[in-house]
């Protein structure tokens, strides 16, 4: 895993507005630094399409010519090629004021994405020996990459002998790509360098120094740059009634501390039962079962991760449909369910308590809010089997409410509820049953109760010593979570 720098753009410089050339290729992590000076020292605007990173002011005193504080600013977007050069702004006509900035480009070998994490420190004591001490800490390991901008006072000045440190982090040789002097409004010098982390690992401020030419105050910050690991995955379990296993991979890697897994139709997000808002924090990875996903649809699953700094991070699966040959009545919280097809047609009762009055010849009605539908759902088994899956999911519904789905899912149809009495009516010359169902529309299961996925049994089906299951799995225990025991 490598993380390597790739060019470094031309830095535009105006009063307000700027736009600085895009350097870096698909697929590059571009990084725009931004300095800026204003009377009431604004954040400047965030280019369409990309991200703030962080921003901080620093140097003290009162904003002047050369004199008092300046803001340093990172954005950051992953390329995606024939990427438009981005406007960032800060408000005009104010005396004094000034913005540039400039583009660098990364490149990463390895991992599912970019992470990243700024901290940044101020310098108010005027001098050449410039040092300023993170207000945050950020996590450090072997292969991260820092990017360090600095911006002072100074509209004649110049740096070197860039410097980043950090308590247990040893880091590589520190290369200045930028150095430039800024005359623009009350004036900067900014300059910007790379670095990366050789050995160590700790959760700890970083300290940036550097030399000046002439005595400044100012400001700098680290932007630390990490190839991700954290990723989601689905895979469909071979069973009836379907469900996906859903697992949330990499997330020591990223400093993840909590995680929400999604289900995504279209682009509407659906949480996953039992994955919201999870404490993953020192966890490797989240492993969820879905048993309620629509049928005969593309979907994709999300998984949006909070690391320990704060910072939201989501990313995606690949699509998975989910295929069945019948339409479908389950208890998604057991893992059971039956192989049904619905009869037409299908009506809906609403109740509406109300009361009439009869005033002066007038009809005056008062009533509560219109009730959740209700009606009777005909279902019909073809084989004594199916007849008795769906009696046993009847018998044993979770909280008595069964899941609904077409054998192509209708959001009409599709849902939870909650089952009053029903009727068999079998046949007498074949497998057939027809039942109906007195039901009425009912809340989701509490989010709290999580989807039943294989358990000890299916193992011990498979494998007869525990010898025979280490070395069938010869990973971690999600490679047993994660195994599809079906037939």
């Amino acid at each position: 895993m490598t993380i390597s720098y790739g060019s470094t753009g031309t830095q535009a410089t105006h009063t307000d507005t700027i736009t600085p050339a895009v350097v870096g290729s698909a697929g590059n992590l571009a990084v725009l630094q931004v300095v800026s000076g204003h009377p009431s020292d604004p954040v400047p605007s965030t280019p369409s399409g990309w991200t703030l990173v962080g921003s901080a002011s620093g140097g003290g005193g009162t904003f002047g010519a050369s004199a008092g504080p300046r803001r340093l600013t990172f954005f950051a977007r992953v390329l995606v090629g024939g990427d438009a050069a981005p406007t960032t702004a800060i408000p005009s006509g104010s005396a004094g004021s000034l913005i540039a900035g400039r583009i660098v480009s990364l490149a990463r070998t390895a991992g599912t994405g970019w992470r990243w994490a700024a901290s940044f420190g101020d310098d108010q004591t005027s001098g050449t020996s410039f040092s300023a001490v993170g207000t945050s800490a950020l996590t450090w390991k072997a292969g991260d990459l820092a990017v360090i901008g600095y911006g002072v006072a100074s509209n004649a000045d110049s740096y070197t002998a860039e410097a980043l440190a950090a308590a247990g982090i040893t880091f590589g040789t520190v290369t200045e790509r930028a150095d430039a002097a800024v005359t623009t409004g009350n004036g900067t010098s900014v300059a910007l360098a790379t670095c990366s982390v050789s050995s160590g690992s700790a959760t700890v401020a970083p300290t940036v120094s550097a030399t000046l030419a002439s005595a400044s105050i100012g400001i700098a910050g680290v932007m630390r740059v990490r190839e991700a690991s954290s990723d989601v995955n689905a895979s469909a379990q071979s069973v009836f009634p379907p469900r996906n296993l859903v697992a949330a991979t990499g997330l020591t890697g990223d400093d993840i501390v909590t995680a929400t897994l999604y289900r995504q139709v279209g682009t509407d997000l659906f949480a996953v039962r039992a994955a919201s808002g999870i404490d993953v924090t020192a966890q490797a990875s989240l492993l969820r079962v879905d048993a309620e996903q629509p049928l005969g649809v593309s979907l994709n699953y999300a998984a949006v991760l909070t690391d320990v700094n704060g910072a939201q991070w989501t990313v995606f699966s690949g699509p998975i449909t989910s295929t069945v040959a019948t339409d479908v009545i389950s208890d998604a919280i057991r893992g059971v369910g039956a192989a049904v097809h619905f009869e037409s047609p299908l009506e809906w009762k609403r109740d509406r308590d109300s009361t009439q009055f009869n005033i002066n010849g007038r009809i005056v009605v008062v009533g509560k809010p219109r009730s959740s539908r209700s009606g009777t759902l005909t279902a019909r088994t073809e084989t004594d089997d199916d007849g008795d899956d769906l009696n046993d999911v009847l018998d044993n519904a979770t909280e008595g409410v069964l899941l609904v789905r077409k054998q192509v899912s209708l959001a009409r149809l599709d849902g939870t509820y909650a089952l009053l009495d029903d009727t068999e009516s079998p046949n007498w010359y074949d497998q057939y049953r027809w039942f109906q169902l007195n039901i009425v529309k009912a809340d989701d299961w509490p989010d709290t109760m999580e989807a039943a996925g294989f358990t000890l049994a299916d193992i011990a089906a498979n494998f007869s010593v525990l010898s025979d299951i280490s070395a069938f799995f010869p990973g971690t225990l999600l490679d047993i979570a994660m195994f599809d025991f079906g037939p």
